[in-house]
């Protein structure tokens, strides 16, 4: 498979797994010390990741929680943020400037800092309250950390569970979804690399990672113009322009917002000749019980467009690293 290290995947995924116990230290911690609200932080990938976990929390717990855009932040401030306040944030360089001013603004205001900031020299590391550095699985290690604080408030029974199933069997489920999506991938990118528009509809936990998709891989990565558009919303204006060979991508998940996908994925073949259903309850998941399934079904979702960003990069000869303005000029 192209661009594929089973083993470097395998670890890579059961490393994030394994700071579950430094992740649940850091929660215990302030859980025990008390707090009024937990706000998830970031901009761009990050933003859309905090989007996420916000989704999947809202679901499951009293406790408050909300996203904040790191630049929305620095500009407008929010008065919920403040003693108090647990911040998490995330970032692969531990440089995006918005973040760094974030965090100096919400410290400021008395919020502690979690953060999951891979380079661990950076200025931002060494700002944060609490640090985790380890690469990549930036959901996986958010959901973790969401996980525990829902458990601590006594509003996810089955965090325990979960886990069990998570530490057995995640990595090889990863693994084998990602190579039976793998002739799919080629296909999608074979048929869609010369797109002048792409429109790619989600709901539930899924929301966040496809704005992201649209924006921060086939935008920023692959400089083919796109629409991320919530499933909830589809029927409110999008679907007016939707035509015969218009390309249309639809993320089913199987968490409690599936119904939401469905509904696009049953109208398009109505309107449309041109669109693609990716519904994660095609795909086996060894060892995960249908209780579970949706808690990871983000996961799943992007396993398989990794293997659409890989063939994609390939066939139109565009490396996924270049960038023509992103950290390149001044803005």
């Amino acid at each position: 498979m192209l661009k594929f290290d089973e083993k470097k995947q395998r670890d890579s995924i059961n490393g994030a797994l394994n700071l579950r116990h430094e992740i649940n230290k850091i929660a215990d911690q302030l859980h025990a010390e008390g707090y009024k609200n937990i706000c998830w932080l970031g901009i761009g990938g990050t933003y859309a990741s905090c989007m996420q976990v916000v989704t999947h929390m809202k679901e499951k717990t009293a406790l408050e929680t909300f996203v904040e855009n790191a630049a929305e932040y620095c500009t407008t401030g929010n008065h919920r943020i403040g003693k108090g306040t647990i911040v998490v944030i995330s970032s692969v360089t531990g440089s995006t400037s918005e973040v760094i001013d974030g965090v100096r603004k919400a410290q400021a205001n008395g919020a502690v800092v979690i953060g999951f900031v891979d380079v661990i020299t950076t200025e931002l590391a060494q700002m944060v309250d609490y640090e985790i550095a380890y690469p990549m699985n930036e959901q996986l290690k958010f959901f973790m950390l969401a996980d525990r604080f829902m458990y601590l408030a006594g509003e996810f029974p089955r965090y325990d569970a979960l886990y069990k199933e998570m530490e057995a069997h995640l990595a090889d489920a990863l693994i084998e979804t990602e190579k039976e999506a793998d002739a799919f991938g080629l296909a999608f990118a074979e048929k869609h690399k010369d797109d002048r528009m792409h429109y790619f509809v989600g709901a539930g936990n899924q929301w966040g990672a496809t704005y992201s998709y649209a924006m921060c891989y086939w935008e920023e990565q692959h400089w083919i113009p796109t629409k991320s558009i919530h499933a909830a919303e589809f029927f409110h204006g999008m679907f007016e322009i939707i035509e015969r060979d218009t390309p249309v991508t639809v993320f089913v998940t199987e968490d409690s917002q599936r119904v939401l996908g469905e509904r696009v994925a049953q109208f398009l073949p109505r309107i449309c000749g041109n669109y693609t259903i990716i519904d994660t309850a095609e795909y086996a998941l060894d060892g995960f019980s249908k209780e579970f399934r949706g808690d990871i079904s983000h996961l799943v979702i992007r396993v398989i467009t990794n293997r659409i960003d890989m063939h994609l990069e390939n066939i139109n000869c565009h490396p996924m690293e270049i960038r023509r303005y992103y950290r390149k000029l001044e803005y």
